[in-house]
C-alpha cells in the first residue's frame, strides 16, 4: 500500500495532485448514484425474494457481482489518489450448487462493497459540493472587483444605493478598500483554503476505499500464512527428495557395499580357507557399517535433532556450550512448546549464532527464550557490525540469508523482526505460537 504524498500547504494549489483529486471527488459523486441504486436493488431483491430459490440465487450473484464495483474504485484509488488497495481473496465456497449460493451469500468482501456504495453517495457528494462551493467563493471574492460592477442596484437602510456583495442590510463591498480586502480574502480562500478541504475529503475517501475495498487484517494474515506455509511446503518437498538421493548415492550405496563383503566373506569361511582375508573383509564391512550409521545420523539430525529430546532449554545450552564465542543465555519456558515450534526455534537461534561468528564479526552473542502470553519469545543479539537485512533481495540482488528463517517463522504463524543499524548491534526477535495451529 503506498503512504498518503505529504501535503504542502502553500504550494498544494498549484500542484498536479489536487487537481487530480478535485477531478477525483467529481469522479465518484457521478459514480456514487449508480453505485447506490445497485446497493438498494441487491438489498432489497435479495431480502424481498429470500424465501425462493430464485431470491437466493439472485441474492448471491448481485453480492459476488458488487465486486466489480470494487475493482472500479480501487482502479480509480490507484490512478487518482496514488493509493494502491490490494484486492480481496476470492470468494471461498463448497462445491455444488449450493455450496456457490451460500459462498455468495456468506461472501464479506461483496458485503463490504455493498456497505461502501451506501456511505460513497454521502461522502462523495459532500465532499465534491464543499469543494466546489469553497472554490467558487474564493474565485467570486477574488474577481469581485470586476464583475460586482454587473450586479443591480440594492438600497440599504437608510435608501443610499450601492453596487456590489452585501452583508446584512447596510455592509457592501463597494468601497476601493473593502474590494481590495475581499479579494485578499478571495485569494487566502482559493489558494489555501480550498486546497486544504479538497484534499481532506480526499483522503476521506481514500480512508473509506482501504477499510471497505480492500482485504481485511485477518484475510491479510490467513493469505500470508498459506503463501509461508506453501513455500514451506515445497522446501520441504526439497529436503526430501535429497534426503531420498543421499540415501539413494550414498547409504544405499554403503549397504551394497557391506552386504557384498559380508557375502564374500561368509563364502570364504564355508570354503574353510584364506581366514586372514575373511578377517580383511570382515574388518572392511565394519568400517562400511560405521560410515553408513554416520551418514544415517547426519540425515536424521536434519530433520529433528536428538538434542530436542530434553526440550528447547537443554539444546539451547548445550549450542551455547559449543560455540566458537561467549553465548550468554536466559532460558525462562515454564511449559514446553510443541516439537515442530522447538525445531523451529532451535534452528534459528543456531542459524543466528552461526551469522554473528561468521558475518558480523561479533565478539558476544546473547540469547534469550522465554514464554509470552502463551506464546514463544526468542531474541538473539550479538554486537557485530548490524547491516543484516529481511527482504528477498538485497540491493545487489543477492537473496538475504534470514529469508529462509522467516518463511519458517510464518509457516507456522509466527513473526521475526530484525533491528540491525549499521554499525550494530544486530537484534533478531522471534514470535512462535505453542503449538501449531490447525
Amino acid at each position: 500500500m503506498n503512504p498518503v504524498p505529504r501535503y504542502n500547504f502553500f504550494t498544494a494549489f498549484f500542484r498536479k495532485r489536487t487537481w487530480v483529486e478535485f477531478l477525483y471527488l467529481w469522479s465518484a459523486l457521478i459514480l456514487a448514484p449508480f453505485g447506490l441504486a445497485y446497493a438498494a436493488v441487491t438489498v432489497v431483491v435479495g431480502s424481498g425474494l429470500a424465501v425462493t430459490v430464485v431470491g437466493l440465487v439472485v441474492g448471491s450473484s448481485l453480492i459476488m457481482a458488487a465486486r466489480g464495483w470494487g475493482a472500479l474504485h480501487r482502479s480509480m484509488n490507484r490512478a487518482m489518489l496514488a493509493t494502491e488497495i490490494a484486492a480481496p481473496p476470492p470468494v471461498r465456497r463448497s462445491p455444488g450448487f449450493w455450496g456457490w449460493v451460500r459462498g455468495g451469500l456468506s461472501d464479506g468482501a461483496g458485503w463490504r462493497v455493498i456497505g461502501f456504495l451506501f456511505l460513497n453517495i454521502v461522502t462523495a457528494a459532500a465532499g465534491a459540493v464543499v469543494s466546489i462551493v469553497f472554490f467558487f467563493i474564493g474565485l467570486g471574492a477574488m474577481t469581485h472587483w470586476y464583475w460586482s460592477r454587473f450586479l443591480p442596484l440594492q438600497p440599504d437602510s437608510n435608501g443610499v444605493m450601492h453596487r456590489g456583495a452585501s452583508f446584512g442590510t447596510d455592509f457592501f463591498i463597494d468601497t476601493a478598500a473593502r474590494q481590495f480586502w475581499f479579494a485578499v480574502l478571495g485569494a487566502l480562500i482559493w489558494l489555501f483554503v480550498w486546497p486544504a478541504l479538497n484534499t481532506a475529503f480526499a483522503h476521506i475517501q481514500r480512508l473509506l476505499s482501504r477499510n471497505l475495498l480492500g482485504p481485511t487484517a485477518s484475510s491479510l494474515r490467513l493469505r500470508e500464512v498459506e503463501a509461508s506455509r506453501s513455500r514451506t511446503v515445497d522446501d520441504a518437498d526439497v529436503k526430501l527428495r535429497r534426503i531420498e538421493r543421499d540415501l539413494h548415492d550414498g547409504t544405499q550405496a554403503q549397504l551394497v557395499a557391506l552386504a557384498m563383503k559380508l557375502g564374500d566373506a561368509k563364502d570364504r569361511l564355508t570354503a574353510g580357507n584364506d581366514p586372514d582375508g575373511v578377517a580383511e573383509l570382515l574388518d572392511g564391512a565394519h568400517q562400511v557399517a560405521k560410515s553408513a550409521l554416520v551418514d544415517l545420523r547426519d540425515l536424521a539430525r536434519g530433520i529433528h535433532p536428538p538434542v530436542l529430546d530434553n526440550g528447547l532449554g537443554a539444546a539451547l545450552e548445550t549450542l551455547a556450550a559449543g560455540a566458537s564465542l561467549p553465548v550468554h543465555l536466559s532460558v525462562d519456558l515454564p511449559r514446553r512448546p510443541a516439537a515442530p515450534i522447538e525445531t523451529i526455534a532451535y534452528f534459528c537461534v543456531m542459524e543466528l549464532v552461526t551469522n554473528a561468528v561468521k558475518h558480523s564479526e561479533a565478539s558476544t552473542v546473547a540469547v534469550r527464550a522465554e514464554e509470552r502470553r502463551s506464546r514463544v519469545f526468542v531474541q538473539v543479539r550479538d554486537d557485530g557490525v548490524g547491516g543484516a537485512y529481511l527482504a528477498s533481495t538485497s540491493a545487489s540482488g543477492h537473496r538475504s540469508g534470514l529469508t529462509g528463517l522467516d518463511e519458517r517463522v510464518r509457516s507456522v504463524d509466527g513473526t521475526l523482526l530484525v533491528d540491525s543499524p549499521s554499525g550494530g548491534p544486530t537484534i533478531i526477535s522471534i514470535d512462535l505460537p505453542m503449538a501449531v495451529q490447525a
